[in-house]
């Protein structure tokens, strides 16, 4: 049985040799797939109305998970988490204002320069908490391996 290393299409994605910029881009396209389909299902299908609750649950849970990739990747490189984040959050951003000139109203909920920023803040603050950790274990484990620390 033949196993496969890689996923789908990532042969394609292969052209950004950088994982922080692959991650992102990942990101991005599979937030804007999602929240197209939630946008699409909530719109275009009045028969699931009954189903509103759970489907809004469902595609926030699913929309939070994809965007903790970067964070749950990159959680102990914080130039990198906030690169690819940021990519990420910049191509679901940029795929929401073509989304509010196809459904008028959703530009009425929250701009695209809301949206954007609303993300990044969270991914900085994210980030800078990530830089912080990293820094102070940094220094523990170099203040352990000091040739002269003595156990108190």
């Amino acid at each position: 049985m033949l196993v496969r290393p890689h996923l789908p299409g990532y042969r394609w994605f292969h052209t950004f040799r950088n994982a922080t910029i692959r991650t992102g881009v990942y990101v991005g396209v599979c937030l804007t797939l999602v929240f197209s389909a939630w946008l699409v299902i909530a719109n275009r299908a009045p028969f699931l109305e009954r189903f509103a609750l759970e489907r809004n649950i469902a595609a926030a849970a699913i929309l939070g998970f994809l965007a903790a990739v970067p964070i749950f990747r990159f959680l102990r490189l914080p130039g990198h988490l906030l690169a690819s984040s940021l990519i990420g959050w910049l191509i679901f951003s940029l795929s929401y204002r073509v989304l509010c000139l196809l459904f008028r109203d959703l530009s009425n909920w929250h701009s695209t320069p809301q949206v954007f920023m609303q993300g990044a803040v969270v991914y900085m603050i994210l980030t800078t908490l990530s830089w912080i950790a990293t820094t102070i274990w940094r220094a523990r484990e170099s203040h352990a391996s000091h040739p002269k620390h003595h156990a108190s």
